[in-house]
Protein backbone atom coordinates (compact mmCIF):
# COMPACT_ATOMS: atom_id res chain seq x y z
CA UNK A 1 0.00 0.00 0.00
CA UNK A 2 1.09 3.43 -0.42
CA UNK A 3 3.03 5.15 2.72
CA UNK A 4 1.57 7.95 4.72
CA UNK A 5 5.26 9.15 5.95
CA UNK A 6 6.01 12.72 6.04
CA UNK A 7 6.93 14.70 3.18
CA UNK A 8 10.93 13.75 2.45
CA UNK A 9 11.57 17.16 0.53
CA UNK A 10 10.07 20.48 2.00
CA UNK A 11 6.60 21.07 -0.29
CA UNK A 12 8.14 24.65 -1.35
CA UNK A 13 11.12 22.85 -2.55
CA UNK A 14 8.85 20.27 -5.00
CA UNK A 15 6.97 23.51 -5.70
CA UNK A 16 10.18 24.47 -7.35
CA UNK A 17 11.29 21.66 -9.05
CA UNK A 18 7.82 20.96 -10.64
CA UNK A 19 7.84 24.90 -11.45
CA UNK A 20 11.66 24.62 -13.03
CA UNK A 21 10.46 21.36 -14.72
CA UNK A 22 7.60 22.81 -16.34
CA UNK A 23 9.68 26.20 -17.76
CA UNK A 24 12.44 23.96 -19.39
CA UNK A 25 9.71 21.89 -21.35
CA UNK A 26 7.25 24.37 -22.10
CA UNK A 27 9.63 27.32 -22.32
CA UNK A 28 7.67 29.42 -25.02
CA UNK A 29 4.52 28.62 -23.70
CA UNK A 30 4.34 29.81 -20.28
CA UNK A 31 3.60 33.34 -18.72
CA UNK A 32 3.98 32.40 -15.44
CA UNK A 33 3.88 30.30 -12.87
CA UNK A 34 2.42 30.28 -9.10
CA UNK A 35 1.40 28.99 -6.25
CA UNK A 36 -2.06 29.03 -4.22
CA UNK A 37 -3.82 27.91 -0.79
CA UNK A 38 -2.07 26.48 1.93
CA UNK A 39 1.43 27.11 0.45
CA UNK A 40 0.73 30.26 -0.56
CA UNK A 41 0.00 31.16 2.61
CA UNK A 42 3.16 29.51 4.50
CA UNK A 43 1.08 26.40 5.60
CA UNK A 44 3.17 23.21 4.68
CA UNK A 45 0.81 20.95 6.27
CA UNK A 46 -1.27 20.83 3.08
CA UNK A 47 -1.26 20.09 -0.52
CA UNK A 48 0.88 21.68 -2.93
CA UNK A 49 -1.70 23.74 -5.73
CA UNK A 50 0.20 24.57 -8.74
CA UNK A 51 -1.60 26.83 -11.64
CA UNK A 52 0.70 26.71 -14.47
CA UNK A 53 -0.80 29.85 -16.80
CA UNK A 54 0.36 29.80 -20.81
CA UNK A 55 -0.18 32.36 -23.44
CA UNK A 56 -3.11 29.63 -25.30
CA UNK A 57 -5.56 27.94 -23.93
CA UNK A 58 -4.35 24.22 -24.09
CA UNK A 59 -0.76 24.83 -24.32
CA UNK A 60 1.75 23.27 -21.77
CA UNK A 61 1.50 20.50 -19.78
CA UNK A 62 -2.39 18.59 -19.22
CA UNK A 63 -3.67 19.27 -15.43
CA UNK A 64 -2.46 16.26 -13.27
CA UNK A 65 -2.33 15.29 -9.79
CA UNK A 66 0.35 13.41 -8.13
CA UNK A 67 2.66 12.62 -4.89
CA UNK A 68 6.07 13.74 -5.22
CA UNK A 69 8.66 12.80 -2.62
CA UNK A 70 5.44 12.60 0.04
CA UNK A 71 3.74 15.75 -1.14
CA UNK A 72 0.52 15.56 -3.11
CA UNK A 73 0.91 18.36 -6.18
CA UNK A 74 -1.90 19.07 -7.78
CA UNK A 75 -0.98 20.70 -11.12
CA UNK A 76 -3.45 23.31 -12.47
CA UNK A 77 -3.06 24.68 -16.15
CA UNK A 78 -5.07 27.56 -17.55
CA UNK A 79 -4.60 30.18 -20.20
CA UNK A 80 -4.08 33.87 -19.36
CA UNK A 81 -6.91 35.33 -20.93
CA UNK A 82 -9.74 32.75 -19.55
CA UNK A 83 -7.93 33.15 -15.90
CA UNK A 84 -8.39 37.06 -16.55
CA UNK A 85 -11.80 35.70 -17.76
CA UNK A 86 -12.95 34.03 -13.97
CA UNK A 87 -10.66 37.01 -12.45
CA UNK A 88 -13.77 39.43 -13.99
CA UNK A 89 -16.31 36.43 -12.98
CA UNK A 90 -18.36 36.66 -9.63
CA UNK A 91 -20.13 33.48 -8.22
CA UNK A 92 -21.68 31.82 -5.57
CA UNK A 93 -18.37 30.46 -4.93
CA UNK A 94 -16.69 33.77 -4.34
CA UNK A 95 -15.79 33.57 -0.96
CA UNK A 96 -13.52 30.73 -1.35
CA UNK A 97 -12.21 31.51 -5.12
CA UNK A 98 -10.85 34.95 -4.97
CA UNK A 99 -8.05 33.95 -2.60
CA UNK A 100 -6.20 32.67 -5.23
CA UNK A 101 -6.52 35.64 -7.30
CA UNK A 102 -5.62 37.54 -4.53
CA UNK A 103 -2.91 35.58 -2.43
CA UNK A 104 -0.41 33.85 -4.78
CA UNK A 105 2.95 32.90 -4.66
CA UNK A 106 4.83 33.60 -8.06
CA UNK A 107 7.23 30.69 -8.61
CA UNK A 108 7.83 32.20 -12.46
CA UNK A 109 6.58 35.58 -13.17
CA UNK A 110 9.10 37.87 -14.77
CA UNK A 111 6.24 40.37 -16.03
CA UNK A 112 4.53 40.41 -13.15
CA UNK A 113 1.51 38.78 -14.55
CA UNK A 114 -0.14 37.60 -10.76
CA UNK A 115 -0.02 41.55 -10.09
CA UNK A 116 -2.66 42.10 -13.03
CA UNK A 117 -4.35 39.14 -12.15
CA UNK A 118 -5.09 40.88 -8.75
CA UNK A 119 -5.28 44.24 -9.78
CA UNK A 120 -7.97 42.30 -12.40
CA UNK A 121 -9.88 41.00 -9.74
CA UNK A 122 -9.76 43.85 -7.44
CA UNK A 123 -11.33 46.32 -10.60
CA UNK A 124 -14.28 43.17 -10.32
CA UNK A 125 -14.86 44.12 -6.62
CA UNK A 126 -14.97 48.06 -7.13
CA UNK A 127 -17.57 47.66 -9.28
CA UNK A 128 -19.53 45.18 -7.64
CA UNK A 129 -22.16 46.93 -6.08
CA UNK A 130 -24.20 45.64 -2.42
CA UNK A 131 -27.39 44.32 -4.61
CA UNK A 132 -24.76 42.03 -6.83
CA UNK A 133 -23.36 40.15 -4.03
CA UNK A 134 -26.92 40.24 -2.06
CA UNK A 135 -28.33 38.24 -5.56
CA UNK A 136 -25.39 35.64 -5.42
CA UNK A 137 -26.00 35.59 -1.21
CA UNK A 138 -29.56 34.72 -1.87
CA UNK A 139 -28.76 31.62 -4.03
CA UNK A 140 -26.15 30.72 -2.12
CA UNK A 141 -28.99 30.73 0.65
CA UNK A 142 -31.12 28.25 -1.23
CA UNK A 143 -28.34 25.72 -1.93
CA UNK A 144 -27.33 25.74 2.15
CA UNK A 145 -31.28 25.47 3.11
CA UNK A 146 -31.82 22.95 0.82
CA UNK A 147 -28.17 21.02 2.38
CA UNK A 148 -29.56 21.39 6.02
CA UNK A 149 -32.99 20.18 5.10
CA UNK A 150 -31.57 17.05 3.84
CA UNK A 151 -29.15 16.87 7.13
CA UNK A 152 -32.21 16.99 9.35
CA UNK A 153 -34.27 14.26 6.80
CA UNK A 154 -31.37 12.16 6.90
CA UNK A 155 -30.81 12.58 10.65
CA UNK A 156 -34.54 11.39 11.16
CA UNK A 157 -33.76 8.46 8.94
CA UNK A 158 -31.27 7.29 11.40
CA UNK A 159 -28.62 7.56 9.22
CA UNK A 160 -26.02 9.08 11.40
CA UNK A 161 -23.09 9.25 8.97
CA UNK A 162 -24.85 10.68 6.21
CA UNK A 163 -26.19 13.57 8.46
CA UNK A 164 -22.90 14.44 9.39
CA UNK A 165 -21.30 14.69 6.02
CA UNK A 166 -24.70 16.17 5.23
CA UNK A 167 -24.80 18.58 7.87
CA UNK A 168 -20.96 19.46 7.49
CA UNK A 169 -21.43 20.56 3.67
CA UNK A 170 -24.39 23.11 4.79
CA UNK A 171 -22.11 24.80 7.22
CA UNK A 172 -20.04 25.89 4.39
CA UNK A 173 -22.59 26.48 2.22
CA UNK A 174 -24.07 28.81 5.04
CA UNK A 175 -20.35 30.54 5.57
CA UNK A 176 -20.28 31.36 1.98
CA UNK A 177 -23.76 33.48 2.24
CA UNK A 178 -22.15 35.50 5.35
CA UNK A 179 -18.74 35.74 2.73
CA UNK A 180 -21.56 37.02 0.37
CA UNK A 181 -23.26 38.98 2.28
CA UNK A 182 -20.46 40.88 4.03
CA UNK A 183 -17.86 40.62 0.82
CA UNK A 184 -15.15 38.40 2.86
CA UNK A 185 -13.17 36.12 0.79
CA UNK A 186 -11.69 32.53 3.06
CA UNK A 187 -8.94 30.92 2.55
CA UNK A 188 -10.63 27.54 2.37
CA UNK A 189 -13.92 25.85 3.39
CA UNK A 190 -12.40 24.94 7.39
CA UNK A 191 -11.14 28.93 7.38
CA UNK A 192 -15.00 29.56 6.31
CA UNK A 193 -16.84 27.76 9.16
CA UNK A 194 -14.06 28.76 11.59
CA UNK A 195 -14.46 32.67 10.62
CA UNK A 196 -18.20 32.67 10.99
CA UNK A 197 -18.42 30.61 13.70
CA UNK A 198 -20.30 27.34 12.35
CA UNK A 199 -17.59 24.98 13.04
CA UNK A 200 -20.02 23.42 15.25
CA UNK A 201 -23.14 24.33 14.40
CA UNK A 202 -25.92 21.90 14.98
CA UNK A 203 -28.71 21.50 13.00
CA UNK A 204 -30.90 23.74 14.42
CA UNK A 205 -28.50 26.17 15.06
CA UNK A 206 -27.47 26.49 11.54
CA UNK A 207 -31.53 26.40 10.84
CA UNK A 208 -31.55 29.86 13.04
CA UNK A 209 -28.53 30.70 11.19
CA UNK A 210 -30.16 30.34 7.85
CA UNK A 211 -33.39 32.18 9.60
CA UNK A 212 -31.06 35.40 10.16
CA UNK A 213 -29.83 35.78 6.46
CA UNK A 214 -32.97 35.07 5.24
CA UNK A 215 -34.14 38.04 7.30
CA UNK A 216 -31.33 39.89 6.08
CA UNK A 217 -31.35 38.72 2.50
CA UNK A 218 -35.14 40.61 2.69
CA UNK A 219 -33.95 44.12 4.38
CA UNK A 220 -31.51 44.18 1.18
CA UNK A 221 -34.17 44.01 -1.24
CA UNK A 222 -33.54 40.02 -2.14
CA UNK A 223 -35.87 37.96 -0.09
CA UNK A 224 -35.54 34.03 -0.11
CA UNK A 225 -39.97 33.37 -0.83
CA UNK A 226 -41.39 34.58 -3.50
CA UNK A 227 -44.02 32.78 -6.31
CA UNK A 228 -43.95 31.63 -10.03
CA UNK A 229 -43.59 34.88 -11.33
CA UNK A 230 -40.73 35.63 -8.89
CA UNK A 231 -39.06 32.75 -9.95
CA UNK A 232 -39.34 33.51 -13.76
CA UNK A 233 -38.27 36.73 -13.44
Amino acid sequence: MPSTALPSTPPWHVAEDVADAVQRKWTADVVAIGVHGALAHGDESGSVDIVVVTYREGAGPAPNTRRIDGVIVDLGVIGAEEYLRHARTLSTSWPLAADQYLTTKPLFDPDGWHDRLRDTHLARLAEATGRDFATLAREAWCHASSLQSRARRLAEWYDTDGAVLMLGEARVAAALVDGLLTRTYFRDSVDAVHRTSLDSAHIDELGDKLTAQAEDLAKRGRPVDGGINELLG
